[in-house]
C-alpha cells in the first residue's frame, strides 16, 4: 500500500475537499482524485463517495485513515530516532497563534531559540472555532483557545495531543478616569447601564455579556463589535465604552491606559492550549518546542 495514498487520504479527513488538499500537496485536484481512486483499488473497495459536489469517506475510509495515522506516526518515530541520536534536537518548527495568543506566548517564545538550535517559523493566523485539524495539516502546532464554560473540543487521541498552557481570565477593562476605576473588584450590578465593546455574536466574550443580562435583568448595551482586541483597547482608552479582556494579553500600561478589574460573581475565562498530530509530536524538535511553550505560558502567568 502506497504511504503517499494514504498520506493523500488523511489529509482529505483533515481538509475536507480534494481541492484543499491538492493546494496544500502541491498536485492538481485531478492527480489527488486518481491518488484516491489507485488507493481505493489497492485495498479493494471505494474509500470515498459523492457528497453534494464533493467528496467524503467511506465506512472503509474512515478506518484507513486511523491506519494510515498509525504507519505515518511510524514513519514519524523511526526519524525522530534518528533524531535523537544528535545531541541537540534541530529542525524547523511551524506554530499556528491566534492574534491575542500571539501578543501573550510569541516574544517570548521566540526569545527562547534565537540562541538555540532549533528554527522555529511561527505564522500567526486569525482561527475560528472548528479550524484545528485543517491547521494542523500546515503547521506542526496549532495554539488555540476556548470558553472554560463551553464544553471542550475533543480530538481523538489515537491522532492528537493537546497540551493545556493556561488560564486566562476576563477582566472589565475601563478607561482610567472611569467612575469605577477605584473599585478593587466589579460585580454584575455595577456594570449594568455601560456602553461596551464587545465581540461578535457566539464568540467567548459574547456569552459573559449574556450571563450579565440573566442575573441583572438589563441587557448590556454594545456600542460597537469588534474582534480585535488591540482595537477594542484603543477604543476603551479614548474613554468609547468598557470591555472584558483577557488579562495577561492587555496591554494597560501599568494602569496608565487602562484600568483593569476583576469581575466578581461569574468565572469568565478563557483556556489555552497547544495541539499537535500524535505523529508529529514525536519529533524531537516539535516536543521541544511544546515545552518551550508550556515554559512561557508558565512565565507568563507569573508575571500576571
Amino acid at each position: 500500500m502506497d504511504v503517499q495514498r494514504l498520506r493523500v487520504l488523511r489529509e482529505l479527513a483533515d481538509r475536507g475537499s480534494v481541492t484543499a488538499v491538492a493546494a496544500a500537496l502541491s498536485y492538481t485536484p485531478s492527480a489527488i482524485s486518481q491518488q484516491l481512486k489507485a488507493l481505493a483499488e489497492e485495498v479493494g473497495t471505494p474509500v470515498t463517495e459523492p457528497a453534494g459536489r464533493g467528496l467524503r469517506l467511506t465506512d472503509a475510509g474512515a478506518v484507513l485513515v486511523e491506519r494510515a495515522e498509525e504507519v505515518l506516526a511510524a514513519m514519524t518515530r523511526a526519524q525522530a530516532a534518528v533524531d535523537a541520536l544528535h545531541s541537540e534536537p534541530a529542525g524547523d518548527v511551524t506554530v499556528s497563534f491566534f492574534p491575542s495568543g500571539a501578543r501573550m506566548i510569541l516574544p517570548g517564545l521566540l526569545s527562547r531559540f534565537t540562541t538555540g538550535p532549533i528554527g522555529v517559523r511561527a505564522a500567526v493566523v486569525d482561527m475560528t472555532p472548528g479550524e484545528v485539524p485543517a491547521l494542523a495539516a500546515e503547521f506542526d502546532i496549532v495554539v488555540t483557545h476556548h470558553d472554560e464554560l463551553s464544553p471542550p473540543p475533543t480530538y481523538d487521541a489515537r491522532r492528537w495531543i493537546t497540551v493545556p498552557l493556561l488560564r486566562e481570565p476576563l477582566d472589565v477593562v475601563l478607561p482610567p478616569g472611569h467612575r469605577l476605576a477605584r473599585r478593587r473588584g466589579l460585580r454584575l450590578a455595577d456594570l449594568a447601564g455601560e456602553d461596551w465593546i464587545s465581540v461578535h455574536v457566539g464568540w467567548p466574550v459574547d456569552d459573559v455579556l449574556r450571563t450579565i443580562a440573566l442575573r441583572t435583568g438589563a441587557r448590556p448595551r454594545v456600542v460597537q463589535r469588534i474582534n480585535d482586541f488591540a482595537v477594542t483597547e484603543e477604543l476603551v482608552a479614548a474613554g468609547l465604552g468598557i470591555a472584558l479582556l483577557p488579562r495577561y494579553s492587555t496591554d494597560d500600561r501599568g494602569g496608565r491606559r487602562l484600568t483593569r478589574r476583576p469581575l466578581r460573581g461569574v468565572r469568565a475565562a478563557r483556556r489555552v492550549e497547544a495541539v499537535a498530530r500524535a505523529a508529529t509530536a514525536a519529533r524531537p524538535a516539535v516536543a521541544a518546542v511544546l515545552d518551550a511553550l508550556k515554559a512561557e505560558a508558565d512565565a507568563v502567568v507569573a508575571r500576571g
